[in-house]
């Protein structure tokens, strides 16, 4: 892998972020078009970007106010390897900060994101993602940011 390599992915990897923060649920999802992306309770998603926004809108508050979630994903302490030939893994820290005109800015989930990158035609692109249950161990208030209940189910 090149250092160019290196910056693509790391952009890849905080578009993420951005869109989320945004609300842009569909450009979201297809960052994920070639890729399995596990959740929380082994709820997976194979290169169904569909499903994947419905999913991510099922989950997530949008406040009317913004049109966003009132959040800031913070991706860090990337650790990137190449993976073989045009493939590359990483895992790197997020913490999820929000708030709301009635919930002080706080932090609300931290863990970790397991990724693998495919380099097609030039590109780089998301093949995988795991945000599993055991990734994602430090919870904060999450009343404010998810739309469902979340029950974790570690083992």
């Amino acid at each position: 892998m090149q250092f160019d390599d290196y910056l693509q992915i790391r952009n890849l990897m905080n578009r993420y972020a951005h869109l989320m923060d945004q609300a842009k649920i569909d450009d979201v999802a297809q960052l994920f078009a070639h890729a399995e992306v596990h959740f929380p309770g082994g709820t997976v998603y194979r290169s169904d970007v569909k499903g994947l926004a419905a999913f991510y809108r099922k989950w997530n508050k949008i406040y009317a106010d913004t049109g966003t979630p009132r959040t800031r994903h913070v991706t860090t302490n990337v650790i990137l390897d190449d993976d073989g030939p045009n493939r590359a893994k990483s895992q790197a820290y997020v913490v999820v900060f929000q708030a709301t005109p009635t919930f002080p800015l706080q932090p609300v989930i931290a863990g970790t994101y397991l990724d693998r990158f495919e380099k097609v035609d030039g590109k780089w692109r998301f093949t995988e993602r795991v945000e599993s249950d055991e990734n994602f161990e430090l919870l904060g208030d999450l009343s404010q940011h998810l739309a469902m209940n979340y029950e974790p189910t570690l083992a």
